[in-house]
């Protein structure tokens, strides 16, 4: 934890922040998967930022499965493009999303209090404030001006799709988080050396959340593949990370818990 608090740590402080959000996942797909694990780097993170002078608050958020129905690079920013548009968004990506925003709104005194600061950014959201700030952004960089509104016209596509289909009825009782990230690495979205070259356009996408019913031949995710192959392997790994059960499981919390100045 004091080696992941200083690498982290050392380049916030560098770039000289007024205030400072951190969002640290647990569960089966983050590095800390138990919750006293997420807890104590959390702790770690606020207590030493706040004594080299940075206010910082960070949020434990729940990654037992993933946080939204896309996982690759191309397909990602798809995701996060036809959310700020609102064509689609996943919950739990909206919900966590949501609470760093607020949360960051607070930090910054532009918020007096929690739910002031979650309706400024739902607004900010729904009148599509923060689609146009984004798209300014990509083209302050080089980009296109209408990716957020066209983001099929500059997005890398892969030649081949496959579905992943279930092989039982049921509901969707849990997701091998990791393994899903793994899947996405073995296309090719992801390096296993340094020297790789990573595919943007690969990756999974329509992945299923925990609590969707599924019948048997219906789809848990669609995979985005460079080969016939590729796309058979990772089929196989993405159906083997999903557990299919009976009973259908509660809603787990996504937002776990807060941690706050130690002054």
């Amino acid at each position: 934890i004091p080696l992941i608090t200083a690498s982290i740590l050392s380049k916030k402080l560098a770039a000289g922040l007024g205030s400072l959000v951190l969002d640290v996942k647990v569960g089966n797909g983050a590095f800390m998967e138990r919750p006293r694990d997420a807890a104590a780097l959390a702790s770690s993170l606020v207590e030493v930022a706040e004594g080299a002078g940075l206010k910082a608050t960070a949020l434990v958020t729940g990654m037992s499965e993933p946080l939204a129905s896309a996982a690759g690079n191309a397909l990602e920013v798809r995701n996060a493009a036809d959310f700020l548009a609102g064509r689609r968004r996943d919950r739990r990506l909206e919900q966590v999303t949501m609470a760093l925003a607020a949360e960051m709104l607070q930090s910054a005194g532009i918020a007096n209090s929690n739910r002031e600061a979650l309706a400024r950014a739902m607004e900010a959201l729904e009148s599509g404030r923060a689609a146009a700030a984004f798209g300014r952004m990509v083209a302050t960089l080089g980009g296109p001006a209408d990716l957020v509104e066209r983001p099929e016209k500059y997005l890398p596509a892969a030649p081949v799709e496959r579905e992943v289909t279930a092989a039982q009825n049921g509901f969707v009782t849990g997701i091998a988080t990791r393994e899903v990230g793994l899947a996405v690495v073995a296309l090719g979205g992801g390096r296993r050396q340094p020297e790789d070259r990573i595919d943007l356009a690969v990756g999974l996408s329509r992945l299923l959340p925990v609590g969707a019913y599924v019948g048997v031949g219906e789809p848990l995710a669609l995979v985005h593949a460079r080969s016939e192959d590729d796309a058979d392997a990772a089929a196989a790994m993405v159906r083997a990370a999903y557990g299919i059960g009976q009973s259908k499981p509660a809603p787990g919390k996504t937002v776990l818990r807060r941690i706050a100045s130690f002054a």
